[in-house]
């Protein structure tokens, strides 16, 4: 079936006079003279069948319909161009690669790595876009994606990147003179909660054969800094990845008052489409980021424990 689409010459041509509201100006940018710019709005006003634009004793201005078919039409051009661009880079051996993440992980770990990408391959950039649940990439329009869970869902391929040892962190101050918390010490204090691993408490509390109805109270966050932050204000205890909380343990902003880190029963996948429509593009992404998470899980990295 024949698409019912105008050309992209009047639409061009649309775009810049509704932005200038003048086909003069339009006619200079466009290389055009202003009938030619006139001829193809009026082209296009024939096509869809609405007027775009209206006279007045100033000079043209944009009718109502015009103003909001404006938006719409910029904001496709400004999409088809990019995508021009995407393309000829890539055949350029540049590009751009969509990544999906969740956004702690991200900013704290993914982040402050991407330099070392980047001179590996100084043609290709990272976009990120935060995600926290799985999704499809042909409607998301994304590459690939880092995720927390159990691995990928149907249609792709998931490449583990490294599990969740989470650690019990807290403020110094919270600790007073004591050195360690006990099991049932922690159980009397306030507990930070996570909204997405809303039973990683009592699933800490299980493996210390502690079970007791305030397991799921205490304030609620919703991401992992969000909790890191908490804790280091004296707001409560809370279980962070180890990833995400060395430099606070470092600076002693936190302390972690128990020797053994704590599986949440989640890791992080580094997962893409099946048939990926850029697996060169890909490929070494994904090697590079494969590599520096077994960097990241080398046990020459401790944590800071209680004083």
């Amino acid at each position: 079936m024949r698409r019912k689409i105008p050309s992209t010459a009047a639409l061009a041509a649309f775009e810049a006079a509704a932005r200038h509201e003048s086909f003069t100006l339009a006619g200079s940018e466009l290389a055009l003279t202003q009938s030619a710019v006139g001829r193809q709005v009026a082209n296009l006003e024939e096509f869809i069948g609405v007027k775009l634009f209206r006279r007045t004793r100033r000079g043209m201005t944009l009718s109502p319909a015009g103003l909001q078919y404006s938006r719409m039409v910029r904001k496709r051009l400004e999409e088809v161009e990019r995508d021009a661009l995407e393309v000829a880079s890539r055949s350029a051996g540049g590009g751009s690669i969509e990544l999906g993440v969740v956004p702690t992980f991200a900013t704290h770990w993914l982040v402050p790595r991407l330099p070392r990408f980047h001179e590996i391959h100084p043609g290709i950039h990272v976009n990120l876009h935060v995600r926290t649940r799985p999704f499809l990439f042909e409607e998301a329009g994304l590459d690939a994606a880092i995720h927390a869970g159990e691995g990928g869902w149907p249609g792709t391929h998931a490449d583990l990147l490294m599990p969740e040892p989470m650690s019990l962190i807290c403020a110094p101050a919270l600790l007073g003179r004591r050195k360690r918390l006990s099991p049932s010490e922690v159980a009397a204090l306030p507990l930070i909660q996570m909204t997405t691993r809303p039973y990683a408490w009592r699933q800490w509390f299980a493996r210390h054969e502690i079970s007791f109805e305030g397991d799921m109270n205490g304030p609620r966050v919703e991401l992992f800094s969000m909790a890191v932050h908490a804790a280091a204000h004296g707001l409560g205890v809370a279980l962070a990845p180890e990833y995400l909380v060395q430099d606070e343990l470092a600076r002693e902003l936190l302390v972690s008052p128990m020797q053994e880190a704590f599986g949440s029963g989640m890791s992080y996948y580094f997962i893409y489409p099946e048939n990926s429509p850029s697996p060169g593009l890909l490929a070494g992404f994904r090697d590079w980021v494969i590599q520096e998470a077994r960097q990241a899980r080398s046990p020459n990295v401790r944590l800071r424990r209680g004083r």
